[in-house]
C-alpha cells in the first residue's frame, strides 16, 4: 500500500484552526445536555458519560439515554453502586452494549483506586475500561482545557476531505497519517471551541452522504471539494461478504409470564436478558421439553433479521404456550410478567418480539 499523502502546509494549518473556531462560536452546536460553555471546565462525569455514548451513536440517539441515565445516576458513585442489570436496561436499545459493561466496570475503578474522585490525568483517564485515545482527549480538553487531539469518526472524514487523505482510515497507515494531522492543527488557544468544532463540523456540514460544501467554512481549502471527490474521501472500509447465522427464539408464556434467559457476560449481548434459544429446525415442543416445559401450543410469529458488525443474525420467533404448573428450574432464568420483561435488559429485536405479544 502506497502511504498516505496530505495536502498541508503551516498557513493552511492555521486557517483551518481560526476558521473552525469562529465558525463554531457562530454556528456550531451550544445547547446539548452536557454542554456548559467551551471555555468553562466541565463536570468529567457528565463528559465521559456523554462521550462513551456518543462512540459510534448519533447525537439525536443518545440525548434521551443521557437524560435518564444521568436522572437514574447522577454522579459516579451512583453508577458504581448500581447492579450492572439496571444499567444494561437503562442502556437497553442503545448497542454495543460492551460500552455500557465498560462504563460500569470504569465507575467502580474510579470508586475503588480514585475514592470516587474522576481521574485528573490524562493517562488514568485512559486506563479506564472503554476509554481509548481519541475519549481520553476530549475528556481532557473539555473538563481541564488540556490542548489534545481527538480523532473520531466525524473528525477523519473532515481531515480526510480538507487535506486530502487517501486510504480507509481503519488502516495503520493512514490512522498514523490522521493522527499526526490532528495533532499538529491544534491551535494554542481555544481548544474548547475548536474541539467542539471539529465534532460539530462533522455531524452538521461535513457529513458522510450531501455533505453541505456551500455552508463549510472550509470550502475553499477543502481538498475533495477541489477535486469532486467527497464521495470518495474517505476511503470506504474493504468489502467483505458478512456471514449470515440463524436461530429460533422461543417465547415462553405461563400464566401471563414469560421466561426470559440471561445471555454470558461477554460476547454478543453480554449480560442482557433474552429469549431461550434452539436451532431454526429445531421443533420447539422437543426444545422446551428439554427445558423441563411442557409445550400446549407453538404458533410461528414473523421472522426478524438484525445485522452486528461481523455477521447477520436471522431470527425465528416462536410463541409457545406451557403448562401453568410447569417451571425451568435452571440458573440464569426467569419468569417474569411481560410488564417486568419491557422493563428489563433486552436486545433490540428481542424487545421487538416481547413488544408484539398480546
Amino acid at each position: 500500500m502506497t502511504e498516505p499523502t496530505a495536502e498541508t502546509d503551516a498557513e493552511t494549518d492555521a486557517e483551518f484552526a481560526s476558521r473552525l473556531i469562529a465558525w463554531q462560536r457562530l454556528h456550531g452546536r451550544h445547547g446539548l445536555p452536557w454542554q456548559v460553555d467551551v471555555n468553562t471546565e466541565a463536570d468529567p462525569y457528565r463528559v465521559w458519560l456523554s462521550e462513551i455514548m456518543l462512540q459510534q451513536t448519533q447525537v439525536e440517539t443518545v440525548i434521551p439515554y443521557y437524560l435518564r441515565f444521568l436522572g437514574r445516576f447522577p454522579d459516579v458513585a451512583a453508577l458504581a453502586a448500581a447492579p450492572l442489570d439496571e444499567v444494561l436496561a437503562l442502556w437497553s436499545g442503545l448497542g454495543y452494549y460492551a460500552r455500557a459493561r465498560n462504563l460500569h466496570a470504569a465507575a467502580r475503578q474510579v470508586v475503588t483506586r480514585h475514592g470516587g474522585h474522576f481521574p485528573d490525568t490524562f493517562e488514568q483517564v485512559l486506563a479506564l475500561p472503554g476509554v481509548g485515545r481519541s475519549t481520553a482527549a476530549a475528556i481532557a480538553v473539555f473538563t481541564r482545557g488540556e490542548r489534545r487531539a481527538i480523532l473520531d469518526g466525524n473528525v477523519k472524514r473532515v481531515l480526510c476531505r480538507v487535506f486530502g487523505v487517501d486510504g480507509w482510515p481503519g488502516e495503520k497507515m493512514v490512522a498514523a497519517r490522521l493522527w499526526e494531522l490532528a495533532e499538529g492543527l491544534l491551535p494554542e488557544r481555544d481548544i474548547g471551541a475548536y474541539t467542539q468544532g471539529l465534532m460539530d463540523l462533522g455531524a452538521t456540514l461535513c457529513r458522510r452522504g450531501r455533505p453541505r460544501c456551500p455552508d463549510c467554512p472550509m470550502a475553499d481549502l477543502c481538498s475533495a471539494r477541489r477535486q469532486g471527490r467527497q464521495a470518495e474521501l474517505p476511503a470506504a472500509r474493504p468489502r467483505k461478504p458478512l456471514p449470515r447465522r440463524a436461530t429460533a427464539m422461543l417465547a415462553c408464556l405461563r400464566a401471563g409470564e414469560i421466561l426470559l434467559e440471561k445471555r454470558p457476560p461477554s460476547g454478543i449481548w453480554g449480560g442482557l436478558w433474552s429469549l431461550p434459544e434452539c436451532a431454526c429446525d429445531d421443533e420447539p415442543g422437543a426444545a422446551v421439553a428439554r427445558w423441563g416445559l411442557r409445550a400446549v401450543s407453538a404458533i410461528p410469529l414473523p421472522g426478524l433479521a438484525h445485522s452486528f458488525t461481523h455477521f447477520h443474525l436471522d431470527i425465528a420467533p416462536w410463541r409457545v404456550e406451557v403448562g401453568r404448573g410447569d417451571a425451568a428450574e435452571e440458573p440464569g432464568r426467569v419468569w417474569l410478567t411481560l410488564e417486568e420483561a419491557r422493563e428489563a435488559a433486552l436486545p433490540a429485536p428481542v424487545r421487538r418480539i416481547i413488544d408484539s405479544l398480546a
